[in-house]
């Protein structure tokens, strides 16, 4: 009887595990605790379920989150199939439908004829052939297997954006643009003016923030690349225009010019229904977020359909523990994959998933690793995972400073970036041919 691999967690990461290893031609057996038991950010039972944002990010090649997913798609990136056709409107960014999206994603788990879909907790981690990618929001008793396992884990939390109405915001007072008018105007632009502006801090950073269970105080970190939107604009006065509220490349057509600051809202689904407040990460009482985000233009009568939610996460102290192809360095025929590798986002927790799988499925068949080149993004994520930085260990998201420099020249850095993509594609496309070879 050939063995079969064993991928506990039916979110981004662990269908993109689960999907690589039944495309090699291993059983796989798929667990997922839903909707037998749902974690605080969870509400629907189907697998791939986003929570945060329906944004993928860039679209273009020579950003980091394009080169990303030019790369997954080479290596047969199940997630990215299942995005394109769930695409919405969203300028240069690919963002989903995400109730489509989760739905498709497991119509096409559920159809492989490799992959068996278990709906239960799993408590105890099996010996060998397993890759585990429950995410940030592990339960308990997984989580204490983990440490166990593991020796070690760092936590931290991270917070979601509210939802609102489309047909509750004020169309006379927002207008449509991309910002620097980068693909089609997607976005719509709550502008405000200095003074609007300044009462507007001043009601966020007093707001009251949801209280926090007494067994997590001990454990409250906030993570930068996920910054409560109330804690960013404690940091200062200005800081909110240096960040989601920005208002550099938009220009407000009513007057001519650029607004003092702008919160934007980006589709929620491809029917446009739904908008979320872009960057607005929260963990304010319902009532206060409310009150407060209804003093933003447009915003007056806004029907909240999501409010914005906190919750503790975890991650693994992974350049301690972990391989470049995701495998643990005591027990290689264990797997981890998704955010609690450290990698940070949507598509970068999937293509943990794709390395996971694909390097399960060969250790499996007793063939070399599958160890990517640096010098594409996902193998300098996986370098950072398994290596980590010069300071404490932090997630992280792909990003160009994460690839080794070129060794010409180039002071554009459209074109720099252009090139660092060709160079990442081509060293992609040379290492998936050898390791058909």
């Amino acid at each position: 009887m050939q063995a079969f691999a064993n991928v506990i967690g039916g979110g981004l990461a662990g269908c993109e595990a689960a999907w690589q290893l039944a495309e090699s031609g291993i059983p796989v057996k798929l667990y997922e605790m839903k909707p037998v038991r749902y974690s605080p950010a969870h509400h629907q039972e189907n697998l791939a379920e986003l929570v945060c944002s329906n944004s993928l990010k860039a679209f273009r090649i020579n950003s980091a989150g394009g080169l990303l997913k030019a790369e997954m798609k080479l290596q047969g990136s199940l997630l990215m199939q299942c995005a394109e056709r769930c695409a919405v409107p969203a300028g240069g960014a690919l963002a989903v439908d995400r109730e489509q999206f989760s739905a498709l994603v497991t119509e096409r788990i559920q159809q492989h004829e490799h992959i068996q879909l278990i709906r239960e907790e799993v408590r105890k981690i099996p010996k060998a052939n397993t890759i585990i990618a429950t995410g940030p929001l592990t339960s308990d008793a997984l989580s204490a297997e983990i440490e166990t396992l593991c020796g070690s884990r760092l936590s931290f939390f991270d917070a979601a954006a509210p939802i609102v109405s489309a047909e509750s915001l004020d169309r006379t007072k927002i207008f449509q643009q991309s910002r620097y008018d980068r693909g089609e105007p997607d976005y719509l632009n709550c502008p405000m003016t200095r003074e609007e502006y300044a009462h507007f801090w001043e009601e966020l950073t007093h707001a009251e923030q949801a209280p926090l269970h007494d067994h997590d105080r001990e454990f409250f970190r906030v993570y930068e690349g996920c910054m409560p939107v109330e804690v960013l604009a404690s940091r200062g006065a200005e800081t909110l225009r240096y960040a989601c509220l920005k208002p550099v490349g938009l220009c407000d057509p009513k007057t001519g010019k650029r607004p003092y600051a702008v919160v934007q809202l980006r589709k929620e689904n491809r029917d446009g229904t739904m908008y979320n407040l872009v960057g607005f990460q929260t963990n304010l009482k319902f009532s206060e977020q409310k009150r407060v985000f209804r003093m933003i233009t447009g915003l007056e009568q806004a029907e909240f359909l999501r409010y914005g939610v906190m919750h503790r996460n975890f991650f693994l102290n992974s350049p301690e523990l972990l391989n470049a192809d995701y495998s643990l360095r005591k027990a290689e025929t264990i797997f981890f994959a998704g955010q609690m590798t450290g990698v940070e986002g949507y598509m970068e927790s999937a293509s943990s998933g794709i390395i996971a799988g694909k390097s399960l499925a060969r250790k499996m068949k007793n063939q070399s690793a599958y160890l990517l080149p640096e010098n594409t993004m996902m193998g300098a994520l996986a370098h950072y995972v398994s290596h980590g930085g010069t300071a404490e260990f932090q997630p992280m998201g792909a990003n160009m400073g994460l690839l080794p420099p070129l060794t010409e020249r180039i002071r554009g850095k459209q074109e720099r970036y252009q090139r660092i993509a060709e160079q990442a594609i081509n060293s992609l496309t040379e290492f998936l041919q050898n390791m058909e070879g």
